[in-house]
């Protein structure tokens, strides 16, 4: 949040909004100079008190210490007081608008949002095979630790792999410095292969289903994968 507020955008929708304040203040102050010296006293110092009055006209807080005399002075204060409340809206939609961008652009839910963001994965793997089918182009890694401390230190946006692998060293050792979206891009299934029409088939098959609705299947996704 404060790096957003340090960035160039922020600072300068914060600077065109002093250069306003200036300005308005610079009307009130030749308004009231003549008439009004005692609030709105001469040289610079009359010119301050413009710019206080203007953003304590503009937030509404009105301490009462401040009020334009003459007719041309109302006026400009009744102008101020209508556009003041489109610029404090515009001026609080800016601010969200910077703080929140960061975020807004980290978003990655599909294949198309991978698009001008520095991807890296597994040369030869069918990470690649996929990426390369949406015509993504990706820097390779020759091991999927390296390709997650690419991430950690902002080397890439983005690494694409095996959700399970992903999924248990990003918990082990990337949990802070690192995000695993959610959901899968692209479905890919493990298989174990037998010899055609082998005995064991059935008999695997049942014990695999069995596991994978008991408790210990959920207990070994927790300890190894995170998952809750």
């Amino acid at each position: 949040m404060f790096g957003r507020l340090l960035s160039i955008e922020f600072v300068k929708a914060v600077g065109l909004l002093i250069l306003l304040l200036a300005f308005v203040g610079s009307c009130f102050w030749l308004t009231e100079r003549h008439k009004n010296r005692e609030e709105f006293r001469p040289g610079l110092q009359g010119i301050g008190d413009g710019f206080w009055f203007s953003a304590v006209t503009m937030t509404t807080t009105g301490y009462g210490d401040m009020a334009p005399r003459t007719w041309p002075g109302r006026v400009v204060g009744l102008v101020w007081m209508f556009t003041a409340l489109i610029i404090t809206s515009t001026f609080t939609g800016m601010i969200a608008s910077s703080l929140t961008a960061e975020r807004l652009e980290q978003q990655i839910e599909g294949p198309n949002d991978l698009r001008g963001i520095t991807t890296g994965s597994i040369a030869g793997s069918a990470s690649d095979e996929w990426l390369r089918d949406h015509g993504l182009d990706f820097i390779p890694y020759p091991d999927v630790e390296t390709g997650l401390e690419a991430v950690a230190n902002g080397d890439v946006r983005s690494f694409v792999y095996d959700r399970p692998l992903l999924r248990y060293l990003v918990a082990k050792s990337y949990v802070d410095t690192t995000e695993l979206v959610p959901g899968v891009f692209g479905r890919q299934d493990y298989g174990i292969a037998l010899p055609a029409n082998s005995e064991l088939r059935e008999k695997l098959n049942r014990a695999l289903l069995t596991y994978l609705a008991s408790d210990d299947w959920t207990t070994l996704q927790r300890r190894w994968l995170g998952v809750r």
